[in-house]
Formats: structure tokens, sequence, C-alpha cells
């Protein structure tokens, strides 16, 4: 029997911090691979500088197609690529945007999850949103351990507590403690393999860059009256658990909050289009006013400027509802 050899680690804004914490306390020894995605701009140069100086017992390797797979050694994602686990070694996939961004943790985490199943403890580190939400919950349904860093302990709470909400977390610690429970749970042996959910195995093969159709995404998904912001094309929404998520017919994934936080500036962009059009027609029809007096006419003249009052109204009420929409939002938990 094997042991925990494989940890996952994902995290968005604020993750720097405590990852800096668990590198800096793990040992020389370790008995496992680590893998890291923070999320990184596409071109970016990444943080390897940054990690590699806080895992001064570690070798920090950028990831590359290929690459082998070595105890002891840390893995981080490249840009603008999804970082992979497959048998022995890495892959990095061109596959679709997963909540808008590549590379994403949830590919990450359902590929050690398909390929090592009870090997592998998956962490989620502070951030927005919940990507790493479902490639937790992917990890514990192949048997493998689920850790997050404690919320009240994370810069940004979110995707912490979507992960505790999408499935049973086993450990949940401060950021100071998550190196040294890491290391003692590298140690232990890992449990009886489970059979693996087949749609796990699909989706880890979108993320590499295969064919996704409505033929494929059938069997784990059903059409939804919803648009995907990324390509225009129609929505399906997946069947498999917690966090409610979505995928269109090219393979651009959602979970529900970050396809609502693309929609919110969508909405946003639609008013002021709208705004600009409808102030547009109040300023012409009122031109038309003008002429008609000018013209002698003043019963037309008098129907384009009732036209140009009206046009205002609904002027003043785009803006409205636009002030309403950009008010500040009551405090999040961590604010009060």
């Amino acid at each position: 029997m094997q042991n925990r050899d494989i940890i996952v680690i994902g995290g968005s804004a604020g993750a720097t911090a405590p990852l800096r914490d668990i590198l800096g306390r793990l040992p020389a020894n370790l008995p496992a691979a680590i893998f890291i995605v923070l999320h990184l701009p596409a071109h970016g140069i990444g943080i390897l500088s940054t990690v590699a100086a806080a895992a001064a017992k570690l070798p920090v390797r950028q990831a590359e197609s290929g690459m082998v797979i070595e105890n002891g050694h840390i893995y981080l994602a490249a840009p603008d690529h999804h970082l992979l686990i497959h048998d022995g070694h890495l892959m990095l996939g061109r596959g679709p945007l997963e909540n808008l961004v590549r590379p994403a943790i949830d590919p990450l985490f359902r590929s050690a999850a398909l390929h090592y199943g009870p090997r592998v403890i998956g962490v989620v580190l502070s951030g927005l949103l919940s990507d790493g939400a479902a490639g937790l919950s992917a990890i514990k349904r192949c048997g493998g351990i689920a850790v997050v860093q404690d919320p009240n302990d994370a810069i940004s709470d979110e995707m912490p507590l979507r992960a505790m909400e999408a499935t049973t977390v086993d450990l949940c610690v401060p950021a100071a403690r998550l190196g040294d429970v890491l290391s003692d749970l590298a140690r232990e042996r890992a449990a009886a393999s489970l059979p693996i959910p087949p749609e796990i195995a699909l989706e880890v093969k979108i993320a590499a860059g295969e064919r996704v159709g409505s033929d494929t995404l059938v069997d784990i998904a059903n059409p939804a009256p919803l648009t995907c912001p990324g390509c225009g094309g129609v929505l399906s929404e997946l069947s498999m658990g917690r966090p409610l998520r979505f995928r269109c017919q090219v393979g651009h994934a959602y979970t529900a909050d970050a396809l609502a936080k693309e929609q919110e500036s969508r909405v946003d962009e639609a008013f002021r289009v709208a705004l600009r059009i409808i102030e547009e027609r109040a300023e012409l029809v009122h031109r038309m006013a003008e002429d008609g007096r000018r013209s002698g006419r003043p019963a037309v003249a008098q129907m384009y400027e009732a036209r140009a009052a009206e046009y205002r109204e609904y002027a003043d009420m785009i803006r409205r509802v636009m002030l309403q929409s950009l008010a500040p939002k009551p405090p999040t938990r961590k604010e009060q």
C-alpha cells in the first residue's frame, strides 16, 4: 500500500502568503510531490521565484509536458495552460477556460483524482469565487483527502467556503499549520482505491484539449436556457452534485458564481448601451420638435417634444437602476 504522495494545491487572491507558510515548513525528505495552481495572467512570468524562495528545502520547477514526477519536488503551473497529472508525468492542457481562467484549479484536482485516487491530498487556499470546489469534490469521490485553509484565516474566504459547501472536508486548518499537517498526511498510508466516476475522466480530457460537443455532454449535463459568455453557445447544467456548474459545447466551464459575475459585467455594459441609444433618441426627436416649430407646425413640434420627454424618463429610469446595481454591497462576514 502506498502513502499519500500526491499533494495538489490551488489558490487565488490572498493565496501567496499561506503558500509561503506551507512550503517553508515542508521537510527536504517529503515523500510526496507537490503541484500548485495559482491564477496567473495568460502571458505572465508567474510566481516561480517567489515559490522557489519560500521552498528553500525542495526544488521548484515550472511544469512542462512530459516532465517525470518525482517525490520531494514542487511543480508550478505554467501560464495559459491547465496543469494535468497523467500516469507518472505532467501534461499541459490547452483546453477551454474554466471559471474564466487557465490554468484553473479544478482540472489539476480532477486529473490527480483520476490517476491517483486515494493517494491524493487536495488543498484549497484563499481566493475569490469557487474554483477548486468541484475539483476537491472529485478528489473526495475518488478516495482522497480534502483540506482547506481556515476561512477565518484567509484574506479571501470564498474559495475555502465554497469548497466546504461542495464536499465533506477532512481538515480545515490555519495557514501556519498547513505545512506540518501536509507533511504528516503524506507519510500516512493511502486508503483502498474507489471506482472512478466516468464524468471525471471526461472533464480531464476536455481540459487536455480533446473535442467536446453536444453528443459528449449529453451523458453528464442537461441544456439550460443560458448563453456562454465566452463563445455565445448554449450552456448545459452539469449533473454531478455541488457546486452548481455549467459547460458549453466548446467546453468553457463555469461555476454558478463565476457565471453570475461575468453576467453582471455584461448587464452593466448592456445598460450603458441602452442608455446611450435612448439619450440619442431623445436628442433626435427634440431637434425634430424644434424643426417643427421653425417650420410652423406646432402640432408636430408638440408631439415630438412629448416623445423626447418620454425618452428622457426612460433614460432617468436606467440611470437609477445602474446606480442601484453599482451601490456598495452589504459587508461580508469578514468585513463586519
